[in-house]
């Protein structure tokens, strides 16, 4: 099988280790089941907000392992990056099911199973932009789309598992299942030929990162161009998770919904998460990145005035305004890593994904740190909606900073 075929059995293989490793998503459900056990089991009374350190370490040290990952993968290929990263996930899910304290898990998931799912992320990502040069927002958004799509058909299960055993069980069970799934995956996967083109496709002559222009890391840094991709990103994210963090909650306090509801209003920003990854991957392919960036930012400034305009039972404005959140995030998650590539090169891509991919972990840390704050303070989310709006518009200003400099540049 020639590489232009043999590239689709690489997609397919990527989406279904990210299929595995955006089970991150489906933290609530172990951690409401997780924090009864443990509560019966050490006397002490937890609740899943104790355990909610658990994710957020989980997320945090994702990038560590995406840059030191990626730096292998560039060297010496994907598959043993990849193999590697599925035992510490799946693994490390597996431990979490011998659990007996909230710092176990903080050991067993947080930095075992989080640091294996940022190893094995990067190199699929990275592997995928490599082999489609020709297609690289659609693919970008398809890879990242898969992992957002876990949180929709994930969490059903791990629930049927957790009622009929408990969070212990579930943890073993599907960690076993990951284990497995993404390191067969991987032994699919190979490292992709210097300057590969698909049959029938000519790069443009135009498009530097399509071209011979590779940066490595150091170089990257060296460019203010970097820096204003690095804060674009921050901010086109840091709604996105401010609310994904907070959806249940926010449904019910905001709103007045009813667990169930709130339920599937996480189900309908997922789903649209991963409908702004596909479509924005796709669109960006044809009028550009930063273009296709620029309307994600001006979408969620839409959607955070809805919400800011939400009152009990409203309804359909908290729909309208988390769907079209959810898709000005997925836009940002499936057009980065094609972005990335672009601008310095596809050759040591991985590693500059996983530095670039440090705006995500700050708007990670940060928008549900804003969001949880400001109800604390204000028993309402309102100024936490005007402050991430603010920083919309700070994202949308940066896409003609961009546009300034990148011409400055080529001038």
């Amino acid at each position: 099988m020639n590489l232009t075929r043999r590239r689709w059995v690489i997609l397919l293989a990527c989406c279904l280790i990210n299929l595995c490793l955006g089970s991150i998503y489906s933290w609530s459900v172990f951690a409401s089941s997780m924090a009864d056990f443990l509560s019966n089991t050490t006397g002490v009374k937890l609740t899943t907000g104790d355990l909610a350190i658990v994710y957020t370490i989980a997320n945090s040290v994702g990038p560590i392992t995406m840059i030191t990952g990626g730096w292998f993968n560039d060297k010496f290929g994907p598959k043993n990056v990849i193999l590697v990263g599925g035992l510490m996930f799946g693994g490390g899910m597996v431990i979490s099911g011998f659990a007996t304290s909230v710092n176990f898990l903080i050991v067993s998931y947080g930095l075992i199973s989080g640091l294996g799912l940022g190893m094995a992320y990067g190199s699929t990502i990275s592997s995928c932009i490599k082999f489609f040069p020709d297609k690289r927002g659609l693919i970008g958004g398809i890879t990242t789309a898969v992992y957002g799509f876990s949180s929709v058909i994930l969490p059903p299960i791990i629930t049927l598992i957790v009622n009929a055993s408990d969070a212990t069980v579930a943890f073993k069970a599907v960690g076993g299942v990951f284990l497995v799934v993404v390191c067969v995956s991987a032994l699919t996967i190979i490292p992709c030929p210097q300057g590969f083109v698909p049959e029938g496709w000519t790069p443009p002559a135009t498009n530097a990162g399509l071209g011979g222009v590779n940066k490595d890391w150091k170089e990257m840094l060296k460019s203010p161009i970097f820096y204003i991709m690095l804060l674009l990103l921050t901010c086109g994210a840091f709604s996105g998770m401010m609310i994904i963090s907070q959806t249940s909650a926010v449904a019910k306090n905001l709103v007045g919904m009813s667990a169930l509801a709130a339920s599937t209003a996480v189900s309908v920003l997922a789903l649209f998460n991963v409908a702004g990854r596909i479509s924005a991957g796709y669109i960006s392919d044809k009028i550009g990145r930063i273009n296709t960036l620029a309307v994600a930012c001006v979408l969620s400034v839409i959607g955070l005035i809805l919400l800011y305009l939400t009152s009990e039972g409203n309804i359909m404005y908290f729909y309208a305004g988390i769907s079209v959140v959810g898709i000005s995030f997925g836009s940002f998650m499936g057009v980065f890593p094609g972005f990335t590539a672009d601008q310095f090169g596809p050759r040591n891509n991985s590693v500059n994904f996983g530095i670039m991919f440090i705006g995500f972990a700050l708007a990670g840390y940060f928008g549900p740190t804003v969001m949880r704050n400001v109800y604390a303070t204000d028993g309402a989310y309102q100024r936490a909606f005007l402050i991430s709006c603010a920083l919309c518009v700070a994202g949308l200003m940066l896409t003609f900073v961009y546009r300034f400099v990148k011409k400055k540049q080529v001038n």
